[in-house]
């Protein structure tokens, strides 16, 4: 048994199911991806500026076309389904980290304030606990969709970037 086996073993039903099963569900499509689109419109309605928000779209729309074919490729079976597959990388945790970052990422500047991004890793990192705590998701499960996600993220914080620079200057 190897290392992310045993922190897994040692992990899973270490918190009761109900907080994290909602801590999961963090990563579902129908919660996270609304909290992005209205992100999106805010942050076009207050900047004017629509390439940031497009950008974010086009990272979300990304997540399933990169997760899906990584699950298929690789067939991991999960901590508690050993005769399920497709568990690598996780697709919760994945979409968890690119709505909220990219929602983060868009509103901070109109807001001008620093706490979406913290939030935002914090709704992440939450998915990512719960996805593991309940057994659903290998710890490198959920680690792997964080660095995929932090690549597909990438791409709106330069957008972003250019955007507020192009306004202030």
């Amino acid at each position: 048994m190897g290392p992310d086996e045993r922190l897994s073993r040692a992990l899973v039903r270490a918190v009761p199911d109900a907080v994290t099963e909602r801590l999961a569900d963090l990563g579902n499509v129908p919660v996270a991806v609304p909290v992005l689109v209205l992100a999106m419109a805010y942050a076009v309605r207050r900047s004017r500026h629509w390439v940031p928000a497009l950008t974010a779209g086009l990272s979300m729309a990304l997540v399933p076309a990169v997760i899906v074919p990584l699950k298929a490729w690789t067939a991991r079976p999960g901590p508690l389904e050993p005769w399920a597959a497709g568990y690598y990388p996780s697709g919760h945790t994945a979409t968890a980290a690119v709505a909220y970052t990219a929602a983060a990422l868009l509103v901070r500047p109109c807001v001008r304030r620093t706490w979406p991004l913290p939030l935002a890793l914090a709704l992440a990192a939450l998915t990512a606990a719960g996805l593991v705590l309940r057994g659903w998701h290998w710890p490198l499960d959920v680690l792997a969709s964080a660095c995929l996600s932090f690549l597909l993220v990438l791409p709106v914080a330069r957008a972003v970037s250019r955007s507020t620079r192009r306004s202030s200057g």
